[in-house]
């Protein structure tokens, strides 16, 4: 096969205070048989560590929004953060024309999003990754997150490998472990390098041809006053209930009054993200999906 994935990086703590990805990479370091197979070799990264040191998402600013190439390249660009990007694009990258051939990038949200194989981009490599992802671990999610922007455009660190991937997994709470979303992410990594062993040496086995799988369709916001203030929150039939259909009419916020508000498109969306910690700071409430379907040629 021509396309052969020769070096992996597996990435932790892009966020300090999501701590599964830091403890799987230490994990990982400890036992590096299980972090590589026979036809490549793996980078093992701790991505912000003095984030983590801080017991903060970030010191300055989002490292998982610093990736795009324009900014890559822009040295006005230099807070801690950004600073960090263009160390990490220098050691895995330089995006577009990246040593790392995978990159395989770990979070896990205070979301009840279980188990998330997160794909930015499209083609058959990532196809054929959902499908066997999806077959050996049928509790999964694969979510195809704004998978039609050109790698370039995008701001996230994984973007930065040839191909690149996020495990996103919850729920859990900011800057507390809890084993069983530890396992989970363990356990999805592990098929994510199983399937990279068996496609460098043509031995995928027979795969479905049809995934389910979600597309990011847009965000909401909190319900919110002319000031700015909060003045409703997440209904309780949504929370917790991430990947469940929302139908037109039915009920997404709880008003402080006692009055709700309720979903006003015309078809039925999935959310995701619903109520993540991380995202208060710009008031979003969750994420809204459709449903697709990933097709093998």
């Amino acid at each position: 096969m021509a396309d052969q994935i020769q070096q992996v990086a597996i990435v932790g703590g892009v966020h300090g205070n999501e701590f599964s990805g830091i403890y799987l990479v230490k994990q990982y370091q400890a036992n590096p048989e299980q972090a590589s197979r026979s036809s490549f070799t793996t980078q093992l990264v701790w991505a912000n560590p003095e984030a983590h040191y801080a017991n903060k998402r970030y010191l300055h600013s989002d490292l998982n929004r610093q990736f795009k190439t324009a900014d890559l390249a822009n040295p006005q660009l230099a807070n801690y953060e950004q600073s960090r990007a263009k160390v990490l694009n220098a050691q895995l990258g330089p995006k577009g024309n990246a040593k790392t051939d995978l990159l395989i990038d770990l979070h896990n949200t205070t979301s009840n999003m279980g188990a998330c194989l997160i794909l930015t981009q499209a083609g058959p490599f990532y196809n054929k990754l959902a499908a066997y992802v999806k077959m050996k671990m049928p509790e999964a999610i694969i979510s195809r997150d704004e998978d039609h922007f050109a790698a370039e455009d995008h701001a996230l660190m994984c973007t930065l490998g040839r191909y690149g991937v996020l495990v996103e997994v919850g729920p859990q709470p900011q800057s507390v472990l809890r084993q069983d979303v530890l396992e989970l992410m363990h356990r999805m990594t592990q098929h994510i390098l199983d399937f990279v062993q068996l496609y460098n040496t043509n031995n995928l086995p027979a795969l479905p041809k049809h995934t389910e799988a979600f597309r990011y369709l847009h965000s909401i916001k909190l319900p919110m006053n002319d000031k700015g203030e909060r003045i409703g929150m997440v209904h309780k039939n949504v929370q917790d209930n991430d990947y469940q259909p929302i139908n037109p009419g039915d009920p997404i916020f709880t008003l402080f009054d006692g009055s709700e508000i309720y979903y006003d498109g015309d078809s039925t969306v999935y959310p995701t993200f619903i109520n993540e910690a991380a995202y208060y700071d710009n008031n979003l409430a969750m994420s809204l999906n459709e449903k697709v379907l990933i097709t093998l040629e």
